[in-house]
């Protein structure tokens, strides 16, 4: 397979990835579905990289090399190579952001335990946990707890959609853990919890950073 690689590739020719994907698919008697199934991707990605509106990633790219017995550097011109690595710089720097900004949702839990909740013990206010809080209206904790706990499953969804490199659910997520928080900042701020409002209200301003950051990678 080797010498069909190289006649395909020779000649000093400067043929896109996606045509000497083709190219390189048909010589070897192979469907997309069954490339696809060699290099563990769906077929929809190899079409997209044959048809030139998208780029496999480093790891897609040693596997394609290998299926075929080519290098790296005969399936990529060198403008090509600059695109791949910026685009992989880029999916780095926006991963980062997107780790970052679970790992604040996922924050919130601290809320449960520390003793940021204000509770009147007779002639004083004590600070108490949220485990430990009491108050006349039941709802208000429940709503407490609804909150925290939504911000906190936000984070974990966030996590998991940055693990399955879905974009466009990892913005949507992002929008909605942005809201959430909204909602907790003014819920806390109203029932005069300073402590909680102070702690959500930064972790919000740190949100904001992380996804305009994001937006601009």
């Amino acid at each position: 397979m080797l010498s069909c690689g190289s006649r395909i590739l020779g000649g000093g020719i400067d043929v896109e990835l996606g045509e000497k994907l083709q190219q390189l698919r048909r010589q070897s008697n192979l469907t997309q579905e069954q490339l696809a199934e060699r290099l563990f991707v769906s077929r929809t990605a190899v079409s997209k990289w044959e048809s030139g509106r998208g780029y496999p990633n480093i790891d897609s790219l040693k596997s394609i090399a290998q299926v075929f017995s080519v290098s790296i550097d005969d399936l990529l011109s060198g403008d090509e190579l600059i695109t791949l690595a910026a685009s992989e710089n880029r999916s780095r720097v926006r991963g980062a952001f997107g780790l970052s900004y679970g790992i604040v949702d996922l924050m919130a839990i601290a809320l449960v335990f520390l003793p940021f909740y204000g509770q009147s013990d007779g002639s004083q206010i004590r600070s108490v946990t949220l485990l430990q809080y009491r108050d006349m209206s039941a709802m208000l904790i429940a709503s407490y707890w609804a909150a925290l706990l939504s911000i906190v499953a936000l984070g974990v969804a966030s996590l998991v959609i940055q693990h399955l490199g879905n974009e466009r659910w990892l913005d949507l997520s992002a929008r909605g853990s942005l809201l959430v928080h909204a909602m907790a900042v003014l819920l806390f701020a109203v029932s005069r919890q300073p402590y909680v409002t102070a702690f959500l209200f930064l972790s919000f301003v740190a949100k904001l950073f992380l996804v305009t950051q994001r937006a601009r990678a």
